[in-house]
């Protein structure tokens, strides 16, 4: 069995005196993890941070073998943000978040263009938190579990929707909610239309929904909490003001 194919590194663990272990989520064929021969060297270990984009050329005896993969190294990745660390956290916790959340060997080639995208988003401050809540509802709907802003849950309305079901994942709307507000997920505009202007708050709120749905669909079921990184980030947000 052999394949190659553009990947981001979500993982890297030392294997041996100089190998890694080292998990990919590819274009094509979804998250893999593979054998790098020389992984632990002092060479190879900038290019296996999380989120490096690398090209993988992967081969097995069989599919269900570990297999072995030789990774070259694609544009910058996270040496670019090294100035950043509130970057860095982001993809960190992004990478975590996919590594954990995504099937091993199933196709998924929409959670690798966000992740893409958020990757190259990075390089905005003022926008890739939003993009970052973005990802996060893109991997639940990748896997099954979209959200379902299109209209009200209770009267099929498609105007003024600012709730969010715990439960379903169905939006509400202010008339509708308003009675069982303290019930429902506060639903930031930025996530019904890219157009909507960012306020105080929004990520915020942003952030604990997509926790909530990341945690009740894919993540309790596993009887896994969600990834430490993931928390950090929330962490490093709110000190840094941005939340």
């Amino acid at each position: 069995m052999e394949f190659e194919d553009e990947a981001f590194v979500l993982a890297a663990r030392a294997h041996g005196e100089t190998g890694a272990v080292v998990e990919l989520l590819t274009a094509r064929h979804g998250r893999y993890a593979a054998h790098v021969a020389g992984g632990a060297s002092k060479r190879m270990r900038p290019f296996l941070q999380a989120g490096a984009p690398v090209l993988a050329r992967f081969r097995a005896r069989t599919p269900e073998q570990l297999g072995s993969a030789v990774l070259e190294p694609q544009g910058e990745g996270p040496a670019a943000l090294f100035d950043d660390a509130l970057a860095l956290a982001g993809l960190s916790a992004a990478a975590a978040v996919a590594a954990g959340a995504l099937p091993e060997r199933e196709p998924h080639p929409g959670a690798y263009l966000a992740f893409q995208a958020l990757s190259q988003a990075l390089a905005e401050p003022d926008i890739w938190p939003a993009v970052f809540v973005r990802f996060e509802a893109g991997l639940l709907e990748e896997l099954g579990f979209a959200l379902d802003l299109s209209k009200c849950a209770v009267t099929g309305q498609a105007d003024d929707l600012v709730y969010l079901s715990p439960r379903t994942g169905r939006a509400v709307s202010r008339g509708a909610g308003e009675p069982y507000k303290d019930r429902l997920l506060p639903l930031p505009p930025f996530l019904l239309s890219a157009q909507s202007r960012l306020e105080a708050g929004d990520v915020a709120a942003g952030l604990a929904l997509t926790a909530h749905f990341l945690a009740a669909f894919i993540f309790n079921p596993m009887d896994r909490p969600l990834p430490p990184a993931r928390l950090w980030l929330v962490d490093r947000l709110r000190e840094a003001g941005r939340l």
